[in-house]
């Protein structure tokens, strides 16, 4: 095998789940079929990540790309809900957040449904076709301004991430699939998204030690089979290159101090906190040089490649440094367990009522609920906020958030939070509904705190217009609204946006079946 195939195997590139060019959703960064039979076939490019499509649109994806490769791939999703939160018809979980009360309290319960939240993850990766699951979130949820973890962590201290996550890797890789430990060493403190910026952490070493460190110490004693690195700035450690790119970090710390000897994987390469900074090729070869195994959608696949050959003949790494990554690569294939199951049989499969009786039990104990419960009577306002109209997959037109109020006669308004601030002024008459649909998401460029929305709250139980709070999300919105609420009104919080949190949510309010049960009246 030639070199250049050999730094192919390296490569993650990034593909639709859906089959046609067409079909793609975000072409700017997934690649053709033309240039992924290339990529696979001719050049020998090692593991695609997917998204996008249904259950059914991954199962038959993966074996169509297998088929285009001449060795067995690394196929890989960020199925960090459960595999339905990016391909409908699996299980979509409620976020990691959702334990961490759970575990102050009940700590091995709560340990026992973050190892069955791994093995549902598992075992509905491994029957559509994925290997590596790039999950758990490590990162300590331990700043609110935060745009980009906020739920998506395990926990809000060391003690609880380090617990959850560890469980969630043993019960996801006894279904013979790879998990990833990221963002490392910790993006949990910081302000900025680094899809956008290169963030800066400025701990000392003492304070890694205490906080950001331990999930990731915990995930690599439970046998974690990746760590995929942070585009971080942490002058404490490196103060010319980010994580990412560093050989202290990747390879003084983790590897020799933590003693990881499994796969390293970049984030994306494509993100602004690389991209902004060094060419596509330059940032292949110093993440390589810096101890990364795998490299994630770099910018430029050919440029990749060719800096890596070159990277080698100019020395910057010694010559058995390729071989290493290639056995480490190699002996995590090993490990996985293929599926045997036609497409059909894999799909039939999903419908497991043990992942269905996981599902509703973590939405059940992660709800939160105050006030009375209310008979709705229109005409009123279902009034949303949702960070990106354009990025929804919560909200199709059956989901219980539209289609719930609507049936109480309540008109919908819908605020994007990429838009100017609402002026309660232009709101149609009547009764309020308030839905606040905000966590971290990438691309945003902040956290979304509840600043904006006291004041709304505030001059709508003046008003005594604000019949109702549904909370799905961020807990520090959440906490930033509740105490405006009054006692009785009804209010209810999710970690969960998905249709199923929704259902839950508003049928606590008085909204959905057995609604004209409850004794509350807004038009009392």
């Amino acid at each position: 095998m030639n070199r250049r195939r050999q730094y192919a195997e390296l490569i993650v590139v990034r593909a639709s789940g859906f089959a046609a060019d067409g079909q793609r959703r975000y072409p700017r960064w997934e690649a053709t079929n033309a240039d992924l039979q290339r990529w696979l076939g001719q050049e020998g490019v090692g593991g695609v990540i997917l998204l996008g499509g249904s259950a059914a649109d991954l199962a038959l994806r993966c074996r169509q790309l297998q088929g285009w490769a001449q060795q067995p791939l690394l196929l890989c999703a960020d199925v960090e809900e459960g595999v339905g939160q990016r391909f409908e018809g699996a299980s979509w979980l409620v976020p990691p957040l959702a334990l961490d009360g759970l575990w102050h309290r009940e700590p091995a319960r709560a340990e026992a449904l973050a190892q069955a939240y791994g093995r549902c993850t598992g075992r509905e990766a491994r029957l559509l076709g994925l290997n590596w699951v790039l999950a758990p979130v490590c990162d300590v949820n331990n700043n609110p301004a935060n745009p980009v973890i906020n739920v998506r962590a395990w926990g809000q201290d060391p003690p609880a991430a380090a617990a959850l996550a560890s469980a969630f890797v043993r019960g996801l890789q006894a279904e013979g699939v790879l998990g990833c430990a990221k963002h490392f060493p910790g993006h949990g403190d910081t302000q900025d998204d680094s899809h956008l910026a290169l963030p800066l952490l400025g701990h000392d070493r003492a304070r890694l030690e205490a906080v950001e460190l331990p999930p990731f110490r915990a995930a690599i004693a439970a046998g974690v089979a990746s760590v995929m690195t942070a585009h971080l700035q942490l002058p404490s450690l490196d103060r010319e290159r980010p994580a990412t790119l560093s050989p202290a970090v990747l390879t003084g710390l983790l590897r020799q101090e933590l003693g990881f000897d499994g796969l390293v994987v970049t984030d994306a390469l494509v993100m602004e906190a690389i991209a902004a900074h060094h060419g596509p090729g330059e940032a292949a070869a110093m993440a390589f040089e810096a101890g990364a195994d795998l490299l994630l959608m770099p910018a430029d696949v050919e440029a990749a490649l060719e800096a890596l050959e070159q990277g080698e003949a100019e020395g910057r790494w010694p010559a058995d440094r390729l071989e290493r990554s290639l056995e480490r690569r190699r002996r995590a294939l090993a490990t996985c367990r293929a599926s045997t199951r036609t497409v059909a049989e894999a799909l039939d499969g999903l419908m497991d009522p043990a992942d269905r009786t996981l599902a509703e039990s973590l939405l059940e104990l992660s709800l939160q609920f105050q006030g009375t419960p209310q008979r709705w009577r229109g005409p009123g306002v279902n009034l949303l906020r949702i960070d990106n109209s354009l990025s929804c997959p919560f909200l199709p037109p059956t989901a219980p958030a539209l289609v719930q109020p609507l049936e109480a006669g309540l008109r919908t308004v819908v605020v994007d939070g990429q838009s100017q601030p609402l002026d309660p002024a232009r709101l149609p008459d009547g009764p309020v509904l308030l839905q606040v649909f905000v966590r971290g998401n990438p691309f945003r460029g902040s956290a979304a705190a509840a600043a904006e929305w006291p004041g709304l709250v505030r001059e709508l139980v003046a008003q005594d217009r604000l019949a109702g709070l549904a909370v799905y999300g961020s807990p520090y919105v959440w906490e930033a609204l509740r105490d405006l609420v009054p006692p009785h009104r009804p209010a209810a919080y999710s970690p969960g946006q998905m249709p199923a949190a929704q259902a839950l949510v508003l049928g606590r309010l008085g909204l959905g079946p057995g609604a004209g049960d409850h004794p509350g009246d807004f038009t009392d």
